[in-house]
């Protein structure tokens, strides 16, 4: 076993320890929050969390979980045996990031180990890889290379909608939700270095809010008078926030996740574009391509198929040629949807009740 100097005394439900820790981390175990000291014991159904702080976790299989801060990781669950073919891993990487570097002696079947985020499951065939999720859930695969700068291995990056396999080192992918596909791959100008200390998810800053008995809020600009100030009661030249140096600026407070996010959505919205732009003469109306948040349909094409799908209480999928024209009216639980396509020629009417 890799953790002789756990704390206390090992017991059969310890499966790891704390192998790093820097700053303010915790592990949640059940009701109770314990500080994240070095070589304190894991067990299955635990919750590191970070804040100001790091950690590592290393597995009775060798495996090892790194978090940077603001991050959240829950082990699932964790079996390890002599025999691989029985041993289990599953990880939730809920916040934040987590580097994961599986074991090198395969102590695992790589078949056992489930590994998700709140948008996507990640099967892995090796492997060393980094999960950032933000707040909203959207997560940024990305696949790190070897000692030798060559692909570590395979993970392949599943959701209900499709899965993509990253192969290549720095090779990325993102989801935004688990009803879409992952974008397409690419491949990323990074370094080792730069993940490790900028793919921070930046915390949700607090707000506090200040009531008074009389408080006016004001909801247009125009509506704001000057003369209801009296700026001679302020004395502005002995405010010390006033004086701003470049100590001020703190180069750290940068969501690098949310650049990287923005940069992969532009290219796959500019990919989808260029599909349409394929497909000539197709019109859709009454709801739109990819996932319609009003109408909750998700409108897909792909080669000559368009499909339809709506997944609420019931669920409902309909494949159709893209040459032909289509009115299709969709009643489910007493809400109904009309779309056409190319025109509408053809009626297909679906209804569905619980």
């Amino acid at each position: 076993m890799s953790f002789k100097t756990i704390k206390a005394q090992a017991s059969a439900a310890d499966i790891g320890g704390v192998s790093e820790v820097s700053g303010y981390a915790q592990i949640k175990r059940g009701t109770s929050a314990n500080n994240a000291d070095l070589a304190f014991s894991i067990q299955s159904n635990d919750q590191a969390v970070t804040s100001n702080g790091r950690m590592a976790i290393t597995f009775l299989d060798d495996s090892t979980v790194k978090l940077t801060e603001h991050s959240q990781l829950t082990i699932d669950e964790y079996i390890f045996d002599p025999d691989p073919s029985k041993s289990k891993m599953a990880l939730t990487f809920g916040l934040g990031t987590a580097r994961f570097i599986s074991g090198t002696l395969g102590k695992i079947d790589k078949r056992n180990i489930a590994l998700k985020t709140p948008t996507a499951d990640i099967a892995i065939r090796g492997t060393d890889f980094t999960a950032t999720v933000d707040e909203l859930g959207r997560s940024l695969i990305i696949l790190l290379p070897d000692q030798y700068g060559v692909s570590s291995g395979e993970i392949e990056v599943i959701t209900a909608m499709g899965a993509v396999l990253l192969n290549k080192p720095y090779e990325a992918t993102t989801v935004s939700v688990f009803e879409s596909a992952p974008s397409k791959p690419v491949i990323l100008d990074l370094t080792l270095d730069f993940i490790d200390n900028m793919l921070i998810v930046t915390p949700p800053k607090k707000e506090t809010v200040i009531t008074e008995e009389r408080t006016t809020k004001v909801a247009n600009i125009l509506d704001f008078n000057g003369l209801d100030i009296d700026y001679l009661e302020q004395d502005f030249l002995s405010d010390d926030s006033l004086e701003f140096t470049e100590l001020d600026i703190n180069f750290l407070d940068v969501n690098y996740l949310e650049d990287l996010l923005n940069i992969l959505d532009a290219l796959a919205i500019n990919e989808e574009e260029d599909k349409l732009k394929q497909v000539s003469g197709v019109t859709i109306a009454g709801t739109t391509l990819g996932a319609d948040a009003e109408t909750q349909i998700t409108t897909l094409i792909t080669g000559q198929t368009i499909s339809l799908m709506r997944n609420v209480s019931e669920y409902t999928r309909l494949d159709l040629d893209i040459a032909g024209g289509y009115t299709v009216i969709l009643i489910q639980d007493g809400i109904s949807n009309k779309i056409k396509i190319n025109g509408g020629d053809s009626t297909i009417r679906i209804l569905q009740e619980g």
